[in-house]
């Protein structure tokens, strides 16, 4: 074991084709350098589950295991529910909040997860931004506050440690932190407002803070990213919020994170600047051998690793043992979560029809193209069939497999716009934009996965139904909403 290796949390993600098999010497590894524990992605709940319990069972320590749930626990597990965007959760009210964070923590517990990196309390006050959109509860500081409160209250009862990100917020931004390091340049005064949701997270117990790989020279004159900075971590959250809890770096990996500097010197100045945790490095060997060099010869001082090294065994002590669900109360998760989608479906323009008879579905997909699997596209079309409509696909490539002829049925727009890391911007791309404009012309109703502003790009006067993303639950709610008139 490597002294220290318990603050870096490295990346266990799921290969659709082999699970998890390819990295078990990775991970063999890493568990013998003493890591404190790991971030998942993806995979199916009974693989899941072991692989938690055989990463528990070869630990020298407890483990944190975390997942980025802010769309509930199907968004990384499969068999467990999906759930609106907290945009569309916001718009239910936060009864609808705590119940989703309820739900959330309950199946993360059924598979072992005992730390949710949700919610994002960062502010929707960039229509440019390309990273945050429906992730966001809103534009608003106290309302945002006020439901991040309530998601964190209700988790953390459940047992599940929540995560308020990313601090101290990423919501001005114009570029994103996955693609290169962001400069904000508002005043400290504006700035004030973006940090109200993690004042309130805080001051509702939250176990846990993310910070931003973004810098704000109004906050810290170096223009040193958030997660590097002391002014920021140290003296504003740490004394002007008073948080003493887990403070925990955003992927590492990301090119926010490694502007100009090596991933270990970033992962050293993170945890001088009050860090506690350091995720998802690309070279976790490399950060824990420079955490050890580092304390030995008095770089990082021993108080500033003990301290981190005590926050995360006293968040530990704050998790619950993983408790499994039964058949009834998985399937109970699952009627709740559609219900959940279904009301959270909003008629943004017009009056939206009900699904005729005979419909030809046309898709204008704006999320494919990127290093990660989508979620399948017909489960809305499967979801009109299954009740009776006769569904011709249109576009390229498409086949008819309804039985209505080319010029038959009443057209249905659907836009996939969701909010992924590799584009790098917030609207559609230049062909999708014109492809839409094309097709919302004879269109009976657009429905648009993707922020309710995504409005802007249909031209005309046709209903469109927002529907917040392309997951499986909202794309089943869409259709029954058009279902049911």
């Amino acid at each position: 074991m490597i002294p220290w290796a318990e603050l870096v949390l490295p990346s266990i993600r799921w290969d659709p084709e082999h699970g998890y098999a390819k990295l078990t010497p990775e991970i063999e590894r890493w568990l013998a350098l003493g890591v404190g524990g790991f971030i998942l992605f993806g995979g199916e709940r009974d693989a899941i589950r072991g692989l938690i319990r055989q990463l528990q069972a070869a630990a020298t320590q407890p483990l944190l295991i975390a997942s980025d749930l802010e769309r509930g626990a199907g968004q990384q597990v499969r068999e467990l529910t999906g759930l609106p965007p907290l945009l569309g959760l916001a718009r239910l009210g936060v009864d609808a909040v705590r119940e989703a964070a309820r739900l959330t923590a309950r199946e993360a517990r059924d598979v072992g997860i005992n730390w949710v990196f949700a919610p994002v309390v960062d502010l929707d006050l960039e229509p440019a931004n390309p990273i945050v959109q429906t992730r966001s509860f809103g534009d608003d500081p106290e309302a945002v506050g006020a439901l991040g409160a309530a998601w964190v209250m209700a988790c953390q009862a459940g047992g599940v440690l929540a995560c308020a990100k990313h601090f101290p917020g990423h919501g001005r931004t114009l570029t994103d932190s996955h693609a290169e390091l962001p400069v904000i340049a508002s005043s400290r005064l504006a700035l004030d407002a973006d940090i109200v949701p993690f004042r309130m997270a805080v001051e509702a117990g939250v176990a846990s803070v993310m910070t931003a790989h973004v810098a704000y020279p109004a906050l810290d004159p170096s223009g040193a990213a958030a997660t590097y900075s002391v002014p920021i971590v140290g003296r504003i959250l740490r004394g002007e919020l008073g948080f003493d809890g887990l403070v925990v770096t955003d992927a590492l990996v990301m090119k926010g994170a490694r502007q100009g500097i090596e991933e270990t010197e970033g992962a050293m100045r993170a945890i001088a600047a009050g860090c506690d945790l350091l995720l998802y490095p690309d070279d976790v060997a490399a950060v824990a051998r420079a955490l050890e060099k580092a304390a030995a010869s008095g770089a990082l001082a021993a108080e500033r690793l003990e301290e981190a090294a005590m926050r995360r065994r006293v968040a530990l002590q704050r998790v619950a043992e993983p408790m499994p669900l039964e058949r009834l109360e998985l399937e109970e998760g699952r009627v709740r979560g559609a219900d959940l989608g279904r009301a959270a479906v909003r008629v943004v323009r017009g009056t939206a029809p009900p699904a005729p008879r005979r419909a030809r579905i046309a898709v204008v997909d704006d999320d494919i193209g990127g290093p990660y699997p989508v979620p399948p596209r017909t489960v809305f079309t499967e979801t009109l069939r299954a009740s009776g409509v006769s569904v011709t696909m249109e576009g390229e490539g498409a086949t008819d497999t309804g039985g209505a002829g080319p010029d038959e049925g009443a057209l249905i727009v659907l836009v996939f716009a969701d909010v992924k890391s590799w584009k790098c911007r917030a609207g559609l791309s230049a062909e999708n934009a014109r492809r839409l404009a094309d097709l919302a012309r004879d269109a009976a109703v657009v429905v648009l996965f993707g922020h309710e502003r995504r409005i802007a790009d249909v031209p005309g006067t046709c209903p469109v139904v927002c529907a917040w993303s392309g997951d499986t639950v909202m794309q089943r709610a869409a259709a029954q909403r058009l279902l049911a008139g």
